[in-house]
Protein backbone atom coordinates (compact mmCIF):
# COMPACT_ATOMS: atom_id res chain seq x y z
CA UNK A 1 0.00 0.00 0.00
CA UNK A 2 2.72 2.45 0.75
CA UNK A 3 4.50 1.43 -2.29
CA UNK A 4 1.23 2.51 -4.59
CA UNK A 5 0.85 5.60 -2.63
CA UNK A 6 4.38 6.42 -3.46
CA UNK A 7 3.98 5.56 -6.88
CA UNK A 8 1.11 7.55 -7.21
CA UNK A 9 2.91 10.62 -5.66
CA UNK A 10 5.73 10.25 -7.91
CA UNK A 11 3.33 10.16 -11.21
CA UNK A 12 1.05 13.20 -10.09
CA UNK A 13 3.01 15.66 -11.34
CA UNK A 14 4.08 13.97 -14.78
CA UNK A 15 0.35 13.66 -15.33
CA UNK A 16 0.00 17.28 -14.09
CA UNK A 17 2.62 18.53 -16.90
CA UNK A 18 0.82 15.81 -19.43
CA UNK A 19 -2.80 17.31 -18.69
CA UNK A 20 -1.64 20.64 -19.27
CA UNK A 21 0.01 20.25 -22.44
CA UNK A 22 -2.92 19.00 -23.43
CA UNK A 23 -4.97 21.16 -22.65
CA UNK A 24 -2.80 23.85 -24.04
CA UNK A 25 -2.60 22.08 -27.59
CA UNK A 26 -6.67 21.95 -27.78
CA UNK A 27 -6.77 25.66 -26.91
CA UNK A 28 -4.18 26.12 -29.56
CA UNK A 29 -5.54 24.84 -32.29
CA UNK A 30 -8.95 25.97 -31.20
CA UNK A 31 -7.44 29.45 -31.87
CA UNK A 32 -6.17 28.41 -35.21
CA UNK A 33 -9.78 27.21 -36.35
CA UNK A 34 -10.95 30.46 -35.51
CA UNK A 35 -8.39 32.21 -37.63
CA UNK A 36 -8.75 29.84 -40.98
CA UNK A 37 -11.95 31.53 -40.91
CA UNK A 38 -9.83 34.26 -43.09
CA UNK A 39 -6.00 32.12 -43.71
CA UNK A 40 -4.96 29.49 -45.10
CA UNK A 41 -2.61 27.22 -43.15
CA UNK A 42 1.03 27.15 -43.61
CA UNK A 43 0.99 23.61 -43.34
CA UNK A 44 -1.17 20.72 -42.02
CA UNK A 45 0.19 18.03 -39.65
CA UNK A 46 -0.08 15.27 -42.14
CA UNK A 47 1.71 17.47 -44.67
CA UNK A 48 4.67 17.28 -42.44
CA UNK A 49 3.81 13.70 -41.49
CA UNK A 50 4.63 12.93 -45.24
CA UNK A 51 7.53 15.40 -45.48
CA UNK A 52 8.96 13.55 -42.25
CA UNK A 53 8.37 9.99 -43.77
CA UNK A 54 9.80 11.05 -46.54
CA UNK A 55 13.19 11.65 -44.89
CA UNK A 56 13.34 7.78 -44.23
CA UNK A 57 12.25 6.84 -47.94
CA UNK A 58 14.48 6.24 -51.17
CA UNK A 59 12.25 7.86 -53.40
CA UNK A 60 12.05 11.52 -54.23
CA UNK A 61 9.53 13.64 -52.59
CA UNK A 62 8.07 16.95 -54.73
CA UNK A 63 5.66 18.92 -53.10
CA UNK A 64 2.76 20.07 -55.32
CA UNK A 65 0.37 22.60 -53.59
CA UNK A 66 -1.63 25.50 -54.97
CA UNK A 67 -4.02 27.22 -53.18
CA UNK A 68 -7.21 28.05 -54.57
CA UNK A 69 -10.42 30.29 -53.37
CA UNK A 70 -14.04 27.85 -53.60
CA UNK A 71 -15.36 30.09 -56.10
CA UNK A 72 -13.06 28.83 -58.61
CA UNK A 73 -13.55 25.14 -57.82
CA UNK A 74 -16.83 24.00 -60.35
CA UNK A 75 -19.48 23.08 -58.64
CA UNK A 76 -19.38 19.67 -60.18
CA UNK A 77 -16.14 19.12 -58.37
CA UNK A 78 -17.53 19.97 -54.79
CA UNK A 79 -19.99 17.64 -55.64
CA UNK A 80 -18.05 14.67 -56.51
CA UNK A 81 -16.23 14.85 -53.36
CA UNK A 82 -19.37 15.31 -51.04
CA UNK A 83 -20.63 12.01 -52.71
CA UNK A 84 -17.53 10.06 -52.21
CA UNK A 85 -16.72 11.27 -49.22
CA UNK A 86 -19.67 12.53 -46.90
CA UNK A 87 -22.94 12.72 -48.36
CA UNK A 88 -24.52 13.95 -45.28
CA UNK A 89 -22.28 17.23 -45.08
CA UNK A 90 -24.81 19.77 -45.64
CA UNK A 91 -27.06 18.71 -43.01
CA UNK A 92 -24.68 16.99 -39.69
CA UNK A 93 -22.90 19.31 -37.34
CA UNK A 94 -20.14 17.41 -37.66
CA UNK A 95 -20.24 14.05 -37.19
CA UNK A 96 -22.72 11.93 -38.80
CA UNK A 97 -24.15 9.71 -35.80
CA UNK A 98 -27.00 7.60 -38.23
CA UNK A 99 -23.69 6.78 -40.17
CA UNK A 100 -21.75 5.97 -37.41
CA UNK A 101 -24.41 3.64 -35.83
CA UNK A 102 -24.76 1.93 -39.06
CA UNK A 103 -20.77 0.96 -38.67
CA UNK A 104 -21.40 -0.17 -35.35
CA UNK A 105 -24.04 -2.42 -35.81
CA UNK A 106 -22.02 -3.89 -38.86
CA UNK A 107 -19.24 -4.50 -36.24
CA UNK A 108 -21.45 -5.92 -33.99
CA UNK A 109 -22.52 -8.16 -36.89
CA UNK A 110 -19.19 -9.39 -37.58
CA UNK A 111 -18.95 -7.06 -40.58
CA UNK A 112 -15.59 -5.53 -41.75
CA UNK A 113 -15.04 -2.25 -39.86
CA UNK A 114 -15.07 0.88 -42.40
CA UNK A 115 -14.76 4.44 -42.14
CA UNK A 116 -17.72 6.74 -41.20
CA UNK A 117 -15.38 9.74 -40.90
CA UNK A 118 -17.20 13.04 -42.32
CA UNK A 119 -15.34 15.80 -43.90
CA UNK A 120 -15.35 18.10 -41.42
CA UNK A 121 -13.74 15.29 -39.01
CA UNK A 122 -11.09 14.65 -42.19
CA UNK A 123 -10.78 18.04 -42.07
CA UNK A 124 -9.71 18.25 -38.65
CA UNK A 125 -7.51 15.26 -39.11
CA UNK A 126 -5.61 16.75 -41.76
CA UNK A 127 -5.03 20.19 -40.01
CA UNK A 128 -3.88 18.99 -36.75
CA UNK A 129 -3.33 15.36 -36.42
CA UNK A 130 -1.92 12.27 -38.32
CA UNK A 131 -2.93 9.32 -40.80
CA UNK A 132 -2.44 6.94 -38.19
CA UNK A 133 -5.83 5.09 -37.52
CA UNK A 134 -6.32 4.82 -33.25
CA UNK A 135 -8.23 5.90 -30.52
CA UNK A 136 -5.63 8.30 -29.02
CA UNK A 137 -6.59 10.12 -32.70
CA UNK A 138 -10.25 9.55 -32.59
CA UNK A 139 -10.62 11.21 -29.67
CA UNK A 140 -8.92 14.62 -30.14
CA UNK A 141 -10.80 14.35 -33.67
CA UNK A 142 -14.09 14.01 -32.35
CA UNK A 143 -13.27 17.03 -29.37
CA UNK A 144 -12.26 18.93 -32.24
CA UNK A 145 -14.65 19.01 -35.13
CA UNK A 146 -17.90 20.59 -33.00
CA UNK A 147 -15.35 23.51 -33.23
CA UNK A 148 -14.65 23.35 -36.45
CA UNK A 149 -18.30 23.10 -37.69
CA UNK A 150 -19.12 25.89 -35.05
CA UNK A 151 -16.56 28.16 -35.93
CA UNK A 152 -16.24 27.80 -39.89
CA UNK A 153 -19.24 27.61 -42.65
CA UNK A 154 -19.64 25.12 -44.36
CA UNK A 155 -18.10 26.81 -47.49
CA UNK A 156 -15.10 27.22 -45.62
CA UNK A 157 -14.73 23.48 -44.22
CA UNK A 158 -14.84 22.54 -47.95
CA UNK A 159 -12.67 25.01 -48.83
CA UNK A 160 -9.97 24.39 -46.44
CA UNK A 161 -10.39 20.73 -46.90
CA UNK A 162 -10.00 20.53 -50.39
CA UNK A 163 -7.36 22.72 -50.74
CA UNK A 164 -5.10 20.64 -48.06
CA UNK A 165 -6.50 17.15 -49.04
CA UNK A 166 -3.70 14.58 -49.86
CA UNK A 167 -4.35 13.41 -53.67
CA UNK A 168 -0.72 11.48 -54.20
CA UNK A 169 2.85 11.54 -52.98
CA UNK A 170 3.43 15.08 -52.47
CA UNK A 171 0.21 15.99 -54.37
CA UNK A 172 -2.05 18.60 -52.39
CA UNK A 173 -5.02 19.94 -53.33
CA UNK A 174 -7.88 19.96 -55.48
CA UNK A 175 -5.69 22.23 -58.06
CA UNK A 176 -2.64 20.80 -57.82
CA UNK A 177 -4.20 17.20 -58.47
CA UNK A 178 -5.84 18.58 -61.78
CA UNK A 179 -2.65 19.75 -62.80
CA UNK A 180 -1.03 16.33 -61.52
CA UNK A 181 -3.23 13.61 -63.16
CA UNK A 182 -4.97 15.74 -65.74
CA UNK A 183 -2.19 18.83 -67.00
CA UNK A 184 -5.20 21.00 -66.59
CA UNK A 185 -6.44 23.84 -64.27
CA UNK A 186 -9.47 22.52 -61.81
CA UNK A 187 -11.63 24.57 -63.94
CA UNK A 188 -11.33 22.48 -66.66
CA UNK A 189 -12.17 19.33 -65.20
CA UNK A 190 -14.87 17.41 -66.71
CA UNK A 191 -17.36 16.03 -64.26
CA UNK A 192 -16.02 12.53 -65.52
CA UNK A 193 -12.64 13.20 -64.21
CA UNK A 194 -14.03 14.99 -60.76
CA UNK A 195 -15.53 11.22 -60.23
CA UNK A 196 -12.52 9.69 -61.38
CA UNK A 197 -10.34 12.25 -58.68
CA UNK A 198 -13.03 12.00 -55.63
CA UNK A 199 -12.51 8.25 -55.83
CA UNK A 200 -9.11 8.07 -54.69
CA UNK A 201 -9.63 10.27 -51.60
CA UNK A 202 -10.32 7.18 -49.63
CA UNK A 203 -6.57 5.46 -50.54
CA UNK A 204 -4.71 8.77 -52.00
CA UNK A 205 -1.50 7.18 -52.24
CA UNK A 206 -2.63 3.70 -53.94
CA UNK A 207 -5.26 4.79 -56.01
CA UNK A 208 -4.84 6.48 -59.72
CA UNK A 209 -7.84 8.27 -61.42
CA UNK A 210 -7.83 6.05 -64.59
CA UNK A 211 -8.29 3.27 -62.77
CA UNK A 212 -11.51 4.18 -60.60
CA UNK A 213 -14.26 3.36 -63.49
CA UNK A 214 -16.15 1.30 -60.95
CA UNK A 215 -15.97 3.66 -58.10
CA UNK A 216 -16.27 7.18 -60.05
CA UNK A 217 -19.46 5.11 -62.13
CA UNK A 218 -21.31 4.99 -58.37
CA UNK A 219 -20.07 8.05 -57.32
CA UNK A 220 -21.68 9.93 -60.58
CA UNK A 221 -25.06 7.98 -60.03
CA UNK A 222 -24.73 9.33 -56.39
CA UNK A 223 -24.47 12.89 -57.98
CA UNK A 224 -26.78 12.13 -60.54
CA UNK A 225 -29.83 11.23 -57.41
CA UNK A 226 -29.18 14.50 -55.55
CA UNK A 227 -29.56 16.05 -58.82
CA UNK A 228 -26.39 17.62 -58.79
Amino acid sequence: MARAKKLIRALRKPLRYLLTALVAWYLLCCLALVAYRWVDPLATTVQMQRRMESWFSSESYTVKHRVVPLAQIPAHVQHAVIAAEDGAFYSHDGVDWEELGMVLDDVSEGGRLRGASTLSQQLVKNLFLTTHSSVWRKAPEYALTPVAEAVLSKERILELYLNNVEWGAGVWGIAAAAEHHYGRPVERLSRRQAARLAACLPAPRSRLPQRMDRYSAIILDRMKSRGW
